[in-house]
């Protein structure tokens, strides 16, 4: 049985090839390359454009920073789905609690209408973002998601100029 290369899923029927390398689907075709590129980026590059951003303007409000990634965390639900998800951002606190405590509402208003993940999710959501709120990154030090997504950044702006030339 195949494994893609990417998400390490095992590939039943089909996925995508590129080179020696198998996939599941597009979607981790592309992430494969990404995470490739990414990989191949130096640490020394990595950390100067991560200081850049840290000590940096909000890029949701333009506000002062520190900046670094915010995650929060949102479910809703109808009858017998319920779709829960964490959506990281790169702002500042003042931004990334304001999205926290927003989808904290959003989670109170549309998160208790399913059977059972509703009711069991909804309370886990809502309090994710309260901690959170209270709790986010270190201001003095860059997080290692602020890392994660810098490279990831980094190395998509690398593939698009390499497939522009």
């Amino acid at each position: 049985m195949a494994r893609c290369a990417y998400c390490d899923t095992t590939i039943l029927f089909g996925g995508k090839s590129q080179g020696d390398r198998r996939y599941c689907n597009n979607t981790c075709m592309a992430n494969g390359a990404m995470a490739q590129a990414a990989a191949q980026l130096s640490d020394a590059d990595v950390r100067y454009h991560v200081t850049l951003v840290h000590r940096g303007n909000c890029p949701q409000c333009s506000g002062q920073g520190p900046v670094d990634v915010h995650t929060s965390h949102r479910v809703w639900s109808a009858v017998l789905m319920t779709q829960w998800s964490s959506r990281p951002i790169i702002s500042c606190q003042r931004c990334g609690n304001k999205r926290k405590l927003g989808d904290a509402a959003f989670s109170l208003v549309l998160g208790w209408w399913g059977f059972p993940w509703g009711l069991v999710m909804t309370p886990v959501q809502v309090v994710r973002n309260i901690a959170g709120a209270f709790s986010g990154p270190k201001p003095d030090v860059p997080s290692d998601a602020l890392e994660k997504q810098m490279r990831l950044r980094l190395a998509a702006h690398l593939l698009s100029r390499q497939q522009g030339d």
